[in-house]
């Protein structure tokens, strides 16, 4: 089958159909309405005697009278089917226990970049580094992004103390500097190489670590090797998982949130990543027309320090890598592969799409039941965070991580998080869509809806948790697997 030359949206568009004015039947006559009146009425006296002397239907029947049908009930009986066999597990080995001791405080600022899912994993990572080099960590600082302008402190969003009395058996924390050491003179770190190790990150900070200065460290995004100790493992699912808490009102908002999406039962989170500066940055068709693309491409050319590697590929050639997000078309058929319906509700947490509205309604329109922060918020919720991007992120992260069943549009920090997070927590199935296999499918018309759909559960349907536990890969983000590092089975 030879390639399309422009694939914006997907070639298998789902297909509303309506009946024709002339499908309508039209009122009948007053002597054909009287010979229909009489056995009305015989039935309609039937049904009243049935509901006398039949038994109530049970209560699963009822349920699906309400509009849900089985189908529903068979989709959320396999979207919560997390594994139920493992738990969170940190069992640090004895050495690790006895190695932090009291001695002359050496202390290490770290100032994190990015927006707070970012951030949130070189926190992570800062609190690794302290624990290498035996250095007290200041609580970071939040570096104000260029994009986002969000000036939100690390108390603003994050719980310090529940953070410091968290992780009091793995790195002494501070709020701030000692009055003494105010004056001390900050000693840049070296820059980190990627993939950079234990052994490294000793070798080149620890000579760095003073009593008479403070070591500054910055720029360290992502650079930290994904295949530590067992021990630094098992550090980083603490600090991810259990030490960095939002703030007691943002949980309680999102919590609100939560409550109104499940007064009707459990409901799916999507990430969507249909931002402009997503479609800029990843250089792929929007799905919304020639017009939006050439859009992109302009902010492309005139904002290359925006654009993401592999810069010589055309959107083609990445949607077909599945490089792409994606979008609002491609979405629906991932879900109704799935299984999931017209009565399921969804929470979508994300910023405002490229193209408005608009970009949603090939979503909106086969899950009509699709709702976001700001639909759900009463009066005066949201109000004042509008300018407080990290904070409207936070929210967004409680909420997806407290659904049902979680999916992203595109990969990220914050989905990599939330999909670590809700598998240490147990909160069901991770749904990592197949981007590259789910092109195949929608651009191949020799299959059939139902051949389309069936496949995408196929493809999405993962391991059992002995297969996680067997053949885990060491240089897998934990953040994003923390089996079998930080989990093990509940035998143990």
């Amino acid at each position: 089958m030879s390639i399309p030359s422009y694939i914006s949206v997907t070639q298998k568009p789902i297909s509303v159909k309506l009946k024709s004015p002339k499908q309508l039947h039209l009122l009948p006559s007053p002597r054909r309405a009287s010979r229909l009146f009489l056995p009305l009425l015989a039935f309609l006296a039937l049904l009243g005697i049935s509901q006398v002397l039949l038994p109530p239907l049970p209560r699963a029947a009822r349920r699906l009278d309400r509009g849900h049908t089985a189908d529903d009930e068979e989709f959320w009986t396999w979207a919560q089917a997390g594994p139920p066999s493992v738990r969170p597990c940190l069992d640090f080995t004895e050495p690790y226990r006895a190695e932090l001791q009291d001695g002359p405080r050496k202390y290490m600022m770290a100032i994190v970049s990015g927006g707070l899912n970012q951030q949130r994993n070189q926190v992570v990572d800062a609190v690794v580094i302290a624990r290498i080099i035996g250095a007290v960590l200041v609580v970071p600082v939040l570096q104000v992004n260029q994009v986002w302008g969000d000036e939100s402190e690390f108390e603003d969003i994050f719980d310090v103390g529940w953070f410091k009395e968290t992780l009091k058996d793995d790195v002494r924390v501070v709020s701030s500097l000692p009055a003494t050491h105010l004056m001390k003179r900050r000693v840049r770190a070296p820059v980190m190489p990627f993939d950079a190790g234990e052994d490294w990150v000793r070798s080149n900070y620890v000579n760095k670590l003073s009593t008479s200065s403070v070591l500054l460290l910055r720029a360290f995004d992502s650079r930290l090797a994904k295949n530590l100790t067992s021990d630094l493992q098992k550090l980083r699912c603490k600090v991810a998982f259990e030490a960095l808490r939002f703030q007691p009102w943002i949980e309680e908002l999102a919590n609100r949130f939560v409550k109104r999406m499940k007064e009707e039962g459990p409901y799916v989170a999507l990430h969507l990543r249909l931002e402009k500066d997503v479609w800029v940055r990843t250089g792929c068709h929007s799905g919304l027309g020639p017009q939006s693309d050439i859009v992109i491409a302009n902010e492309r050319a005139s904002k290359p320090q925006f654009l993401t590697s592999r810069t010589k590929l055309t959107p083609q050639q990445r949607h077909i890598a599945g490089l792409c997000p994606l979008n609002a078309n491609e979405i629906s058929w991932m879900l109704e592969g799935l299984g999931a319906s017209k009565n399921t509700r969804i929470y979508w947490a994300g910023g405002e799409p490229f193209g408005g509205p608009n970009a949603l309604e090939p979503l909106r329109s086969q899950f009509p039941k699709l709702s976001n922060k700001w639909d759900l918020a009463r009066p005066g919720e949201l109000e004042g965070l509008k300018q407080k991007p990290s904070v409207l992120a936070a929210v967004d992260y409680e909420v997806c991580l407290k659904s049902q069943l979680f999916m992203a549009s595109h990969g990220g920090n914050m989905a990599r998080s939330l999909q670590g997070h809700r598998t240490y927590m147990g909160y069901g199935k991770p749904i990592r869509p197949n981007k590259r296999m789910l092109v195949r499918l929608f651009t191949n018309n020799a299959l059939s809806d139902e051949e389309i759909k069936k496949n995408i559960k196929q493809i999405h349907t993962e391991p059992s948790d002995s297969a996680l536990l067997s053949h885990a890969n060491p240089n897998r983000d934990v953040i994003a697997f923390p089996i079998p590092h930080c989990m093990c089975t509940k035998e143990k």
